[in-house]
């Protein structure tokens, strides 16, 4: 009989699903060392957020493990690229707290326009404060809401129900898919700034979105704006949120995540926690929704013990080893290069995406290749894209796909080559696998390179004239930034150069704007990569 390894707590409704068809060792709070000696016997194991499934717990696996299930909608906690070339399915479930994080989302928003904590604190001291507590109501407010994936869409159904009138910015979505949601789909988050009474996040945490509200965006926005955060921490800048409380700009703030968690006790949200709400990460926490996630996982690693497939699986759906052992290296490059075009093209909408093979690829099925670029574009606005939902996803943005096959060989074997087509502007991108393995760009919107890509990258679109790459290092150096490498493209002397650096860290939107102020430079973007 198969053996499941469940680390974490886990509802009865999902261990009874596994002890029909294997035998369960279960064991909450497991430590690393005992894992990687316990996994070796194991086809199957099943986590929720508390365990880190490592590189060195996926490689201390035999060939009997099949699948790793996530009880919950992310899988930040599992190296699925270590699952992958080992063969190995992760699934999780990304509806099973859908309507359990929009319902407390929504909630949260009541409980600031009606003041409810607060009063209830008051009643619970005798008092009896019925003016101080005076409220505003929903009706005929403005709502903006950053991100309309599963989870805002639903907020924004509830927020229709209760008569608010509805704004979204989401650059991947359709104009179409807004429209039928009865939405008013914004081009830019000024639009939201300025025109909301409420805001609402619902995005990941990227380069992007991290300290997406902060000190210059509040002041951009009404006064007396409410602020909700139910999606990650880190996307709301914490130190500026508290000061536009105390200074009355911000009329009241409803926060369930933290860029640190347990938060400190010197948070500065606490010391305006009487103007505020604070929940601890409660988004998900229905027993509804632990029991949903807990069947969802269950019966899918069920269904994989027992010689079928599943449906919601992260990194692969319906390959079997043998392919993977071909295409995962290439899956990797698609989506590095999905990734890096989709940062550098900068917030567009797509109206085609061309994936392109050549060599020995060309004899392949290059679905998992297509589906591979979709996931690392979209991914850099969009939390939760898998190969199983990443073309309803591209399909509701109106994303058409188109692949081209060359047998033939070219400059590079196997080269694969991205095109994105804009309503007014392509983007090309082209990668190899040198080795086989060591993913490299080397073409970028008819520039060539030969670039190894890093987590951290700089790129600067500028003028070729002496000088000017000695202007962007010393900003480099100026702010402690170091250079781990670089390739330069150009079309021809003293004309417009593009290059790409490999950096150690994070830039800040301070420096960037700092290096675009340079002689010559006419675009620089911070890149970040998962490699």
């Amino acid at each position: 009989m198969s053996k499941v390894l469940i680390t974490d707590a886990l509802s009865e409704e999902g261990l009874k699903i596994l002890r029909e068809c294997s035998e369960v060792i279960y064991e909450p709070g497991m430590k690393a060392d005992k894992i990687k000696e316990v996994i070796k016997d194991c086809s199957a194991m099943l986590v929720r957020s508390g365990t880190q499934v490592t590189k060195e717990i996926i490689d201390a696996c035999s060939s009997e493990m099949k699948i790793i299930g996530r009880a919950g909608v992310g899988v930040d906690n599992i190296d699925v690229e270590a699952a992958t070339q080992k063969g190995i399915i992760v699934v999780n479930s990304p509806d099973g707290n859908t309507t359990a994080a929009a319902e407390h989302t929504f909630a949260l928003m009541m409980s600031l326009a009606r003041f409810i904590p607060n009063a209830h604190e008051s009643m619970k001291k005798g008092e009896w404060e019925r003016k101080k507590f005076t409220g505003i109501e929903l009706r005929n407010k403005n709502l903006g809401i950053i991100g309309l994936g599963k989870i805002g869409s639903k907020v924004a159904q509830m927020a229709q129900g209760a008569c608010m009138k509805v704004y979204a910015f989401d650059p991947m979505l359709s104009r179409e898919k807004a429209e039928s949601l009865n939405i008013e789909l914004v081009d830019n988050l000024d639009e939201i700034w300025t025109n909301c009474d409420f805001i609402s996040l619902h995005v990941p945490k990227t380069p992007k979105t991290a300290n997406l509200i902060n000190k210059d965006s509040i002041a951009k926005m009404k006064d007396g704006v409410r602020i909700i955060n139910c999606s990650r921490g880190g996307v709301v800048n914490e130190a500026d949120l508290a000061d536009a409380v105390e200074k009355g700009k911000v009329a009241g703030a409803a926060i369930d995540v933290y860029d640190k968690e347990p938060p400190d006790k010197d948070h500065p949200l606490l010391r305006v926690a009487d103007k505020i709400i604070m929940t601890p990460h409660l988004g998900a926490a229905t027993e509804e929704a632990q029991i949903n996630v807990a069947i969802d996982v269950a019966l899918q690693i069920k269904e994989v013990l027992t010689g079928g497939f599943v449906s919601n699986a992260v990194n692969i759906s319906g390959i079997n080893s043998a392919t993977i052992s071909v295409l995962a290296p290439y899956m990797n490059l698609c989506r590095i290069l999905g990734c890096f075009l989709a940062q550098y093209a900068g917030q567009v909408r797509i109206e085609n995406l061309t994936v392109k093979v050549n060599g020995e690829l060309a004899k392949q099925d290059i679905e998992p290749l297509i589906l591979s670029s979709l996931i690392g574009f979209l991914s850099s606005c969009l939390e939760g894209v898998t190969l199983v939902n990443v073309k309803s996803l591209a399909k509701e943005r109106n994303i058409k796909i188109t692949e081209s096959k060359l047998s033939e060989k070219t400059d590079y074997s196997e080269e694969i080559s991205l095109e994105l087509q804009t309503d007014n502007k392509k983007f090309y991108i082209s990668g190899i696998l040198e080795n086989k393995k060591i993913p490299v760009i080397i073409k970028l919107n008819g520039r060539s390179f030969f670039l190894v890509p890093s987590e951290h990258m700089l790129l600067t679109l500028h003028n070729d004239r002496p000088g000017v790459i000695a202007k962007i290092g010393s900003v480099l150096a100026n702010n402690n930034i170091n250079i781990s490498g670089m390739a330069l493209g150009r079309k021809g002397v003293k004309e417009e150069a593009l290059m790409i650096c490999s950096i150690d860290e994070t830039i800040s939107d301070n420096v960037l704007e700092e290096i675009k102020k340079a002689s010559y430079v006419e675009k620089a973007a911070y890149i970040k990569l998962k490699l």
